[in-house]
């Protein structure tokens, strides 16, 4: 697995880390589903094993998955793995808990140390506001930025990081929160990482930047023969990429066109996917939920920059420009 130095942290970590979403299972908030179908806690803890194994090290999650599910899955395994070896990163924020909005201080204090207990640890190496929804005149920015620089002075956190599905908000408060590494949305298809100026604020700062959900949920892939049927809980039922034939049937087309063009890789679909993110990331790596152990070793393989050029040709490929 090939490495690379997370900005200004100065730790290296694996160009593939393994994302814990999936491991929380089904969720509603409401009437909203936000979790994942399909989980095997069983198998959950398999893939986390073999991913230690095989060198997968960067472990990212958060306090919401599964309201601490995932959390206490990886917490389990301290008896035998080691912890110290592991870069572990939560993310807070989308749990108000009593307060009626969210980053209310001490919420933002329980549920660090709800985590801290979950996981079996003293420490986190990168802790996340999950998202950046900061109050309607961003009243609670300014406290949820102090509270983390809080627990870094108290060594609960070793590095601060920035997180949301649109580059356009992180750009927003990041000279105001500072983050060590951020954690954009991004995939070929929904990617604003540069017209957004978050690839030159991450230049610019020698932050870190970790990309989350590359393959657009699985959608990318092109394993879809017809619109799948997904439990209730699962977040795939609101994203209309997953009703459309026509889209379906796209993807199906890049990933034969794919395989074509790049026989030789491993796990070609796969391969491209990520390594077309990390072409224009210095300081960054790729997010991939992996659930089951076959996922790990397929992750395992995968994770090499593409050349600018097969990187610009995947994405035109699947925007349908190619």
């Amino acid at each position: 697995m090939e490495t690379v130095r997370l900005g200004r942290t100065g730790v290296e970590v694996p160009r593939i880390a393994l994302g814990t979403w999936g491991h929380g299972g089904p969720k509603m908030v409401g009437k909203h589903p936000v979790g994942w179908s399909g989980y095997d806690s069983e198998a959950a803890r398999a893939a986390l094993v073999l991913a230690f194994d095989r060198g997968l090290t960067h472990w990212d999650t958060a306090d919401v998955y599964g309201d601490g599910r995932a959390e206490r899955s990886i917490g389990s395994l301290w008896g035998s793995l080691p912890r110290a070896q592991l870069f572990l990163a939560s993310k807070v924020g989308w749990d108000p808990g009593g307060y009626g909005h969210y980053y209310h201080p001490d919420q933002i204090r329980r549920q660090l140390e709800r985590s801290l207990v979950n996981l079996q640890t003293e420490y986190l190496d990168l802790y996340y506001l999950h998202h950046c929804d900061f109050g309607p005149n961003n009243e609670y920015l300014d406290g949820a930025v102090e509270q983390l620089r809080r627990f870094r002075d108290e060594g609960k956190i070793r590095f601060i990081g920035l997180s949301d599905w649109k580059s356009e908000k992180v750009v927003e408060y990041a000279d105001r929160v500072d983050p060590d590494v951020v954690q954009p949305y991004r995939n070929v298809v929904d990617d604003s990482w540069e017209a957004s100026g978050l690839r030159a604020w991450v230049d610019e700062n020698d932050a870190g930047v970790a990309f989350f959900s590359p393959l657009k949920h699985g959608l990318l892939l092109g394993r879809y023969q017809e619109p799948p049927t997904l439990g209730d809980g699962d977040h795939r039922n609101r994203i209309p990429g997953f009703r459309d034939p026509d889209q379906l049937a796209h993807f199906r087309a890049c990933r034969q066109a794919v395989e074509a063009r790049f026989p030789s890789l491993p796990h070609p679909v796969l391969s491209c996917l990520t390594g077309a993110l990390l072409a224009d990331a210095a300081t960054g790596c790729v997010i991939l939920g992996l659930r089951q152990p076959h996922h790990v070793e397929a992750a395992a393989l995968v994770g090499s920059l593409l050349t600018q050029e097969d990187a610009d040709w995947v994405q035109s490929l699947y925007r349908g420009e190619a």
